[in-house]
């Protein structure tokens, strides 16, 4: 993978800005760590994911209505191409008093299309 070194950079930048976006609840900027349509595989449903799909509302119930930040504690790379960078990922969800929600483990497709790496898939088992 060392031929790569420059694709897998700048998938580990796109999942730094896109977890940093998430925790700052800042929508522009989550979105702009997506490659659209980008798809979720979780809670055994996939979800297409297009501009505008995030609202502020997302924060206020359901899996993250406790939820205060989250933390990348894995992040390896399992394929990485031209144009394409597979991780194996696991991130630990908090509450405002650091109290552990859960960790969980995903796999990341982060691509490159028209010069933008962004997230294009993700298959989780957070809720």
């Amino acid at each position: 993978m060392s031929n790569f070194e420059a694709q897998i950079a700048a998938a580990m930048a796109v999942t730094d800005a896109f977890m940093a976006a998430f925790n700052a609840r800042d929508l522009p900027a989550f979105e702009q760590t997506f490659n659209f349509p980008s798809v979720r595989l979780a809670s055994n449903t996939l979800t297409l994911i297009e501009p505008g799909y995030h609202q502020p509302q997302m924060f206020e119930k359901g899996p993250l209505s406790d939820w205060d930040h989250s933390a990348w504690e894995r992040r390896e790379v399992i394929h990485a191409g031209t144009d394409k960078v597979h991780l194996d990922t696991r991130f630990t969800r908090y509450r405002k008093d650091g109290s552990v929600i859960g960790g969980f483990d995903s796999i990341y497709v982060i691509t490159c299309e028209d010069g933008h790496w962004g997230v294009k898939a993700r298959s989780s088992f957070a809720p």
